[in-house]
């Protein structure tokens, strides 16, 4: 019998489940001898990731960034009718004198 149930005066007896030691009901092996098992590195990650606590730094917008300046004259940008079916090549290079 169970020293709990004997304790607040109720009949029911609790019998230990039958586990095997160091496996799962489904043939994987478990971790049985540690106190203090370590997370995985995602979980560890996302566990101890920097969070934003200040209303300043919740609420602050993205950096708006200068335009880029023109490209020089030497390069050119050559975008396809259709971009989506037609490979990208680059172009060949330029015989050296």
């Amino acid at each position: 019998m169970s020293r709990v149930s004997s304790m607040f005066g109720c009949g029911a007896v609790m019998a230990p489940r039958p586990v095997g030691i160091g496996r799962r009901s489904d043939g994987g092996l478990t971790i049985v001898c540690s106190s203090r098992p370590k997370k995985k590195a995602t979980a560890h990650h996302m566990k101890t990731r920097p969070r934003k606590t200040q209303p300043w730094d919740i609420n602050r917008k993205p950096t708006v960034y200068d335009p880029l300046p023109p490209l020089p004259p030497d390069w050119t940008l050559v975008i396809p009718a259709d971009a989506s079916s037609a490979p990208v090549t680059p172009p060949p290079p330029s015989p050296s004198a």
